[in-house]
């Protein structure tokens, strides 16, 4: 896989009374299977809000059976973010 790969942020991570911001749901594009999610554990991830402020992630898990991934920020992703791209950066 190429180092810059783009993805969605669809979700913050939920449980039944909260929702966690520093965990989100990512979709990539070319990503369509649990065991292809899985290679992506452990490569950094990082959401830009146009400006000077990024904010840097690690891709955790397999979230589902069609290629999600759930990734861990050091900070937790604004509300504008749900919808906008991250970047594969390591």
């Amino acid at each position: 896989m190429s180092s810059e790969l783009f993805g969605v942020v669809v979700n913050y991570r939920l449980g039944p009374r909260e929702q966690y911001p520093r965990e989100c749901i990512l979709q990539f594009p070319n990503v369509r299977s649990r065991s292809e999610a899985g290679q992506l554990i452990g490569r950094k991830v990082a959401w830009t809000d146009g400006k000077k402020n990024t904010i840097v992630g690690v891709i955790v898990a397999p979230h589902g059976n069609k290629g999600l991934v759930r990734a861990r920020f050091r900070r937790g992703l604004p509300g504008q973010a749900l919808g906008t791209r991250v970047r594969i950066v390591g």
